[in-house]
């Protein structure tokens, strides 16, 4: 499904300076798989992320390869990329509040992909935000569909996130720290939605975190990033059990020793 090689990404300061925050990355994602990418602030994360889906800022500039399907998303002019965006790789963000329009109902920004796809009709749309909706179990759907983002909760905001990334069903799904502000009870609800979508759809999953408890709750295989460098990669269960780089046993050490033994316990892998 998606082939990244050698990725790297570089940011020009105003000085002519240039900062490499993304070094090398590569790895493989297969259809119904997922890849958990963890690492503190800073460690590159989210520029990998943008440099998959073209959304770098204009400062930064990516290179190496990556291939969609055997596509390579790097050489594609911006119109020809803004027909993969949403229609073969959706995004969800970690703040929805930033990331939906506070001026728009939520409904509306769920059916405007389909819209501008052409996939249907507004009438046609509007039905498939409120199951959309349903899906990412929003209660009360048909009302909420009319909601300004403002009305919602935080985890009901970040359901409405997900269903504008689904709306097309993507190939490719990247979820940038979709949990990290909200509770432990909604948190768990959300990853359980992502864990049924990537069986269901058969979708690949990029999701990002700092918490290496929630990488291991949903990823297949770990990325573990460190100032923009892969620390080590693998089977999310070896990386648990047996990290061989220090800093993956550092950010396990910092997990309460009851959380670690859990974490293993439950890992994407081991519950398959």
């Amino acid at each position: 499904m998606l082939d990244v090689k050698n990725i790297c990404v570089d940011i020009a300061a105003s000085d002519g300076r240039v900062a490499r925050v993304v070094d090398g990355i590569s790895f493989t994602l297969g259809e119904g798989e997922t890849l958990g990418v963890v690492g503190e602030s800073g460690s590159g994360k989210s520029m990998l992320a943008l440099s998959i889906i073209g959304l770098l800022p204009g400062v930064a500039r990516a290179s190496g390869e990556i291939l969609l399907q055997g596509e390579s998303l790097l050489r594609l002019s911006e119109p020809e990329m803004c027909a993969v965006r949403g229609k073969r790789i959706g995004m969800i963000f970690q703040e929805p509040m930033t990331a939906l329009n506070p001026a728009q109902r939520v409904g509306t920004q769920i059916a405007e992909g389909l819209i501008v796809h052409g996939e249907m009709t507004h009438a046609a749309a509007r039905t498939k935000a409120i199951e959309l909706l349903e899906r990412v179990r929003v209660p009360q759907a048909s009302q909420r569909v009319d909601a300004f983002p403002h009305e919602l909760s935080g985890g009901q905001r970040q359901r409405v996130g997900i269903a504008i990334a689904l709306a097309l069903r993507p190939e490719l799904l990247i979820a940038d720290e979709p949990t990290t502000a909200l509770d432990v009870t909604v948190q768990k609800e959300i990853l359980d939605i992502f864990d049924e979508l990537v069986a269901e759809m058969k979708m690949a999953l990029i999701f990002i975190s700092h918490d290496i408890g929630v990488i291991g709750r949903i990823a297949d295989r770990t990325l573990v990033m460190l100032n923009g460098k892969q620390m080590e990669q693998g089977p999310t269960e070896k990386v648990l059990r047996r990290p061989e780089a220090d800093y993956t046993r550092m950010l396990l050490t910092a997990m309460p020793r009851r959380a670690r033994g859990h974490l293993v316990a439950g890992s994407a892998e081991a519950r398959r």
